[in-house]
């Protein structure tokens, strides 16, 4: 049976110390982050979602962005060696999370870099997205872990924003959504459909025809709602002002051995 579970973890008391790269830094406020933070979790189950906490990372402020510490497919979780190297502390709790879950467990190892926020998953096509975060070697171990399996990994060029995902993300028929002038190369995906804001590129399959998105896309949900799916809009400014969307709180295991 394919699983419903996703992992979180609560935001740091250090988050607004958070990184930034591609904007300008913002004041955040960290009671509202942690109400809109319960909200987006509270969501997830709501719509049938069991939502597991890995434990809290109090002295990582980007930590509460999960996504970035592990790329799961199938029964194999890949930890991951982000990036900047102050994140690396974050990726322990979350390979605790997953081996409990059962999952086998890989790494990326130096030389290799990747984040989780550049790996785009559609079918059995992983995209990999390649610029400031996640290097070649970090491709190139996506594909030792993964091809075996049965995936094709395709690496993608990102230049603008922080993460593949910041970019581009995809609906429920496989349909590549993202802002067009944020994606590099929109010929890379065999079907690509631009939306009008930024935060529209970023959406979460829940199941069925419900894409939960942020409330800062209102153009892009009518958009999609005229398309026939169902918008699920969620309040996550205070993530936005540290580069973060609706998919990096959260890792969805929907193919774990159950």
């Amino acid at each position: 049976m394919p699983s419903r579970k996703a992992l979180v973890r609560r935001p740091s008391p250090r988050l607004a110390e958070g990184l930034v790269t591609h904007i300008e830094r913002e004041p955040v406020d960290t009671a509202l982050a942690l109400a809109q933070w319960e909200t987006y979790t509270a969501t997830l189950r709501e719509h049938g979602w069991e939502t597991l906490e890995v434990e809290p990372e109090d002295d990582c402020p980007d930590s509460v962005f999960v996504e970035d510490a592990v790329v799961v497919f199938r029964n194999v979780a890949l930890i991951t060696r982000p990036g900047a190297e102050p994140r690396r502390a974050e990726t322990a709790g979350v390979e605790q999370s997953v081996a409990r879950l059962g999952a086998s467990v890989n790494w990326v190892w130096d030389p290799g870099t990747l984040d989780g926020g550049d790996v785009l998953k559609v079918g059995d096509t992983i995209y990999v997205g390649r610029g400031g975060r996640t290097n070649a070697a970090g491709v190139q171990q996506v594909r030792a872990a993964f091809e075996p399996l049965g995936a094709r990994v395709v690496a993608v060029p990102v230049s603008s924003v922080l993460h593949l995902k910041s970019a581009v993300t995809a609906l429920p028929d496989g349909t590549v959504i993202g802002y067009e002038p944020l994606v590099d190369t929109p010929s890379l995906f065999p079907r690509f459909l631009p939306v009008p804001e930024e935060s529209g590129a970023h959406v979460v399959l829940l199941g069925g025809s419900s894409l939960l998105m942020a409330a800062s896309a209102p153009k892009t949900a009518e958009l999609f709602a005229d398309l026939g799916h169902d918008p699920v809009l969620v309040d996550i400014s205070e993530f936005e002002k540290l580069e973060g969307c609706v998919t990096c709180l959260s890792v969805r295991l929907r193919d774990l051995y159950m």
